[in-house]
């Protein structure tokens, strides 16, 4: 524990060993020393005249958070120039105003002309203000900066590198954040030749060059360079094609078109990417990002550390596979492929899958083995996520069965004709069901998920990102191989894609340009995450499935404790599992209440009481915490309501909109509930683990949304789909249609072609 203006905090363990880079983003969070590279984009204003304070201070923010944590900051600057030119302007206008106001009047003001001035000159009278601007802003969080101004000369000097050097590793050990710039106001002319390959010598050009050159002396762990694009791209950024590059690794450079430099500033991109390997050869790992964007600069440093994929990062380590974002394409071009099959040939597919899932099940079960043995070893998993983990001969058939459902209830659903209209004569106008695109679905702890989710994207002819959870690697692994092998017997292998790579979540759903739509299964938590980190790609899911029942007055002793049971015991930890009971306050103190009670007793679920339900007990249970309580376990809440209205009411203050139930003989008031619950699933005299894809004869689902847009409720292959128009005509054109035109609108329904039911 370290202290810091009195207030204690806790450092980050780091150590390592320098001399090679860090292979991965993730490393990113273990790097002890960082240089933060500023470029004359991101400290400079738009007009080129003083400095970006707003971004200043929040890059000084980030710094000292980082320098606070225990790691050693330094910082490499541009802005001298742009500071000293605002100075010099001022100086400039205001001498000037003061002669011409002796000598010719105020009329003459507004033809004042501004000289050229010398950016040696600039730099000269801007250092002093810009290192006392970084330090009035780093004492804010109690940090001391240091300023150093070095030349080209300064590390072809021996004896001067070695006092560089010194002075840098004191600096750091006192705690100090050191600033440093070339010094522009006598900077040399860069040495001709002085880049020798092979060797590790670069001339200080820029502070691009610098940043390098620093980094590999005091042996950092990453560079930070921070310049106004986000970015290295494939071709220059703005034009029709650029991509920007997740992941660059040297002798890439031959697939990348540079582009002009900043507006300000020595080095432009090309610069920046020398520097960049110059780098990484000697050991520093090195990020490129954009320091400008008013959305990221805010927490850019600190987003690269905590390894996040913003901007390019530089890597000497090539994956064995291919990248998310080129997965992404994979499925892309496989999904249409698949799109334009026959649908007796998508059905083939999923036949095949269903019995390669009974025909290896021994290797299947084995794999999950392993999977479980290794969740049960470090003891990471609860019982729960457990039982969701564990396969089954049972699971493996039901599974198989499912699919065989779903292949034989897809014959007609990509490019199904559901509305047809006659616009004018010879003009018809169709809507048909198509693929929403490349779904990407992620999934925790649950190993039999992935079968089902190919299944349904294959029968909609969906593209399918698949991103499951480290504790069923062996599981998922098979099972995707056993997917693509069912694939390639009509050359789609490539439609559905397992990300293996060391991808987090929240970087995937930043993939808007590769992903049309994010299906998240698992922990409620992990849906809001994903709903929070999803960046322009609409989520289908629910975050909690908080479900109830309602037992009325007139409900039938038989059904209450088998309905109860089943909901509640069944499978607690499903996400339509019940979770609060409601129960009408005329049944407290009956036979009725005291069979539930004894029910959930010898079931051994711990209950709850709700406010209300508590008042009446001399000797109540713990007293429920939050009403909206997801338990996922064997645990539940009960409560007391006056009435039908009363259980409708609580129901939606305190519900997720997943599926709730009501026990009654009374049709009447089972007809109010049904039809006014405002839910996914609204069900009468029958268990809340009915909501369920399988259950509802679609084979399988991908997830259950409480959403009110597109699907709602166990999402099946119709829920994959979306439309588009299609319009025939014969020379048509919208002035026929006029006042003045040969043609009218007839605007007629024609039926609709047969579907096939078999």
């Amino acid at each position: 524990v370290r202290r810091w203006s009195n207030i204690p905090f806790i450092t980050v363990p780091l150590s390592r060993a320098h001399g090679k880079s860090f292979a991965h983003r993730s490393e990113l969070k273990h790097a002890k020393r960082i240089v933060v590279k500023l470029g004359s984009a991101v400290v400079t204003r738009g007009d080129e005249c003083g400095l970006a304070l707003g971004r200043l201070a929040s890059i000084v923010e980030q710094v000292s958070m980082l320098q606070n944590q225990g790691r050693e900051m330094m910082i490499v600057t541009s802005g001298a120039v742009a500071f000293g030119k605002q100075r010099l302007r001022h100086e400039i206008l205001l001498s000037q105003s003061v002669r011409q106001a002796l000598h010719s009047g105020q009329s003459q003001l507004k033809d004042m002309a501004i000289p050229v001035l010398e950016a040696r000159a600039c730099a000269a009278a801007g250092q002093s203000g810009l290192m006392a601007l970084y330090e009035a802003m780093f004492t804010q969080y109690s940090i001391c900066a240091a300023q150093i101004l070095v030349t080209n000369l300064d590390f072809h000097d021996e004896q001067k590198r070695r006092n560089l050097n010194g002075t840098l590793h004191e600096l750091l050990r006192m705690n100090i954040v050191p600033i440093i710039n070339t010094n522009d106001a006598v900077v040399p002319p860069p040495e001709p030749n002085s880049d020798l390959q092979g060797v590790n010598v670069i001339s200080v050009k820029d502070n691009d060059s610098l940043a390098a050159r620093l980094a590999v002396e005091m042996k950092t762990d990453l560079l930070i360079v921070l310049s106004d694009v986000e970015g290295l791209f494939d071709s220059p950024p703005g034009s029709d094609d650029a991509k920007l590059i997740d992941i660059f690794y040297p002798g890439d450079q031959q697939s990348v078109t540079f582009g002009t430099k900043s507006r300000v500033g020595m080095g432009g991109m090309e610069a920046k990417v020398k520097a960049a390997l110059w780098a990484l050869q000697g050991g520093t790992s090195v990020v490129i990002a954009n320091g400008t964007h008013p959305k990221i600069s805010g927490h850019v440093i600190t987003d690269i550390v905590e390894g996040k994929k913003v901007g390019t990062f530089f890597s000497e380590v090539k994956p064995a596979g291919p990248t998310v974002e080129q997965q992404g394409e994979m499925a892309r071009a496989g999904g249409r492929t698949l799109a334009a099959l026959q649908p007796e040939q998508r059905a083939e597919i999923i036949y095949r899958l269903a019995d390669l899932l009974t025909d290896q099940r021994d290797e299947i079960l084995l794999a999950n083995k392993k999977d479980l043995e290794e969740a049960e070893n470090k003891g990471r998993l609860a019982l729960p996520l457990l039982k969701r983990l564990s396969l089954s001969t049972s699971k493996l058939n039901s599974l198989a069965i499912g699919l065989r459902q779903i292949a034989a209830s897809s014959q007609d659903s990509v490019g199904r004709v559901i509305r047809r209209t006659r616009i004018a004569k010879d003009l018809d106008l169709e809507q048909v069901t198509v693929p929403i695109g490349v779904l990407l679905v992620i999934f925790e702890s649950r190993p039999d998920c992935l079968p089902q989710v190919s299944a349904l994207a294959i029968a909609s002819g969906n593209g399918l990102l698949l991103k499951g959870g480290k504790e069923a690697a062996h599981s998922n692994q098979i099972l995707h191989h056993l997917t693509q092998e069912a694939l390639s017997i009509h050359g789609v292998k490539d439609a559905v894609q397992l990300v293996n790579t060391r991808e987090e979540v929240e970087d995937l759903c930043r993939l808007d340009k590769l992903i049309d739509l994010i299906i998240p299964r698992g922990s409620s938590q992990l849906v809001r995450n994903i709903q929070k980190a999803a960046k322009g790609i609409p989520v289908m899911g629910h975050s909690e499935g908080i479900c109830h029942v309602y037992v009325d007055t007139d409900a039938s002793v038989e059904k209450v404790t088998r309905i109860i049971r089943d909901s509640k015991c069944e499978y607690p930890a499903a996400c339509n599992a019940l979770e609060t009971l409601l129960i009408h306050r005329d049944l407290l103190r009956t036979p009725l209440f005291d069979q539930i009670i004894d029910m959930l007793r010898v079931e051994q679920v711990k209950i709850h009481a709700g406010p209300r339900f508590a008042s009446y007990l001399t000797f109540s249970p713990s007293e429920v915490k939050s009403l909206r309580t997801e338990y996922g376990d064997l645990e539940c809440c009960i409560e007391v309501v006056d009435s039908v209205q009363e259980a409708v009411e609580h129901i939606h203050k305190y519900g997720s909109s997943h599926t709730d139930v009501i026990i009654t003989e009374n049709e009447k008031t089972a007809e109010f509930f049904l039809q006014h619950v405002d839910s996914a699933c609204v069900f009468w005299n029958a268990s809340t683990r009915f909501s369920d894809g399988y259950r509802f004869g679609l084979g399988a689902e991908v997830g259950i949304s409480t959403s009110r847009i597109h699907a709602r409720g166990p999402v099946g292959i119709e829920g994959l789909l979306t439309t588009k128009w299609l319009l025939r005509g014969d020379n048509h054109v919208v002035s026929d249609f006029s006042e003045q035109g040969t043609m009218k609108y007839l605007h007629e329904s024609l039926p609709l072609p047969q579907r096939n039911t078999n």
